[in-house]
């Protein structure tokens, strides 16, 4: 069996999705604001 990355096809890697989640679930932001946060 073959031990892939699961974010290998993704855009961004791993501990920036991971900022992402964080960032939407622990403070009341919409996604959009994450989006504008993480672009600077």
């Amino acid at each position: 069996m073959i031990d892939r990355d699961p974010f290998y096809r993704h855009r961004f890697t791993a501990e920036v999705i991971a900022h992402a989640v964080w960032l939407y679930f622990r403070f009341p932001l919409s996604l959009r604001m994450v989006e504008d946060m993480l672009a600077v």
